[in-house]
């Protein structure tokens, strides 16, 4: 098993705050996302290694022990050891043996690594969990879903006591929200499937209402006009109001979250206005932007 550095993968220091970790991913994850790269195989991978590494360094309990192992593995390579003979064994989540991994649970969605599932696999959250000794399924488990699921709605195939299941998302789930599998467990018992929504490249959430960006330059932001601006639904066209100023936001009723007890209702989408300036005028650009400012008024 190879050793993975989160903290490179990212591009960080290992002294990073939680803010520089949570800004390089959205950096990283807009730029290698899936649907900027179609059929690029090589931006698939680059995405989940960032997806991989965010999970970790932005959760306080596994960072801090990706950083004791970082720390042992770094001091064993400088007395001369190769990768290959790292005992790892001590470094697997206790509870390790039997464990399932949801890799193979949820039919490979979270694309999680080997190093990854043996490190944090038994610790809860999107890589995998411990099964108790006795092969009886844990009460609780993980699913890792986009944001786009949580819109759509989803489903996870679910393996427990030798039955596969086909479990349901509802559209408009949350982190946290936990989806019910009465009497799935060999003993009879509950399975819960607790929902865990991926961070978006492109919105910000808050409950049902998103946040996203639009640009648009600075004639249209002076002059008005229209803006494209992506939603979870589509694609659709923003008035922009003459005198635009940077950062001012539009709301778009219903373009939203759907709300998980009435997915029927959305919630809203604040579209955030960005403009950009030109960086190559004309001659005549220039004159005509001269005379502009001679006879702008102030009031």
């Amino acid at each position: 098993m190879d050793y993975k550095d989160y903290y490179q993968t990212l591009g960080l220091s290992r002294n990073a705050s939680a803010d520089e970790v949570r800004s390089a991913y959205r950096k990283l994850a807009l730029q290698y996302h899936p649907d900027h790269n179609p059929g690029d195989k090589k931006a698939e991978e680059k995405f989940k290694e960032v997806n991989e590494a965010y999970q970790v360094l932005s959760d306080p309990k596994k960072r801090a022990r990706y950083d004791q192992l970082g720390s042992a593995y770094s001091d064993y390579r400088q007395r001369g050891g190769s990768p290959g003979g790292f005992n790892w064994d001590e470094w697997r989540t206790a509870g390790n043996a039997g464990q399932v991994d949801l890799n193979d649970l949820f039919g490979g969605a979270g694309g999680f690594s080997d190093f990854f599932s043996a490190l944090f696999g038994g610790m809860g959250g999107a890589g995998g969990f411990a099964s108790s000794p006795r092969s009886v399924a844990p009460q609780e488990t993980v699913a890792a879903i986009s944001l786009r699921e949580a819109y759509e709605g989803a489903s996870r195939t679910l393996e427990v006591g030798g039955r596969r299941l086909q479990v349901k998302i509802p559209a408009g789930a949350k982190t946290g929200t936990k989806v019910r599998v009465a009497s799935a467990a060999p003993d009879g018992s509950d399975v819960y499937l607790k929902i865990n929504v991926q961070p978006d490249p492109d919105f910000e959430r808050d409950a049902e209402n998103l946040t996203t960006h639009a640009s648009v330059d600075m004639f249209t932001a002076v002059l008005g006009g229209e803006a494209e601006v992506n939603t979870l639904g589509g694609r659709v066209k923003l008035t922009i109001p003459p005198g635009t100023q940077p950062g001012q936001k539009f709301r778009l009723a219903g373009r939203g979250m759907p709300f998980l007890k009435n997915p029927s209702q959305k919630g809203d989408l604040l579209v955030q206005v960005k403009v950009t300036l030109p960086r190559n005028l004309t001659e005549e650009q220039k004159q005509l932007l001269e005379k502009a400012r001679a006879l702008q008024t102030y009031g």
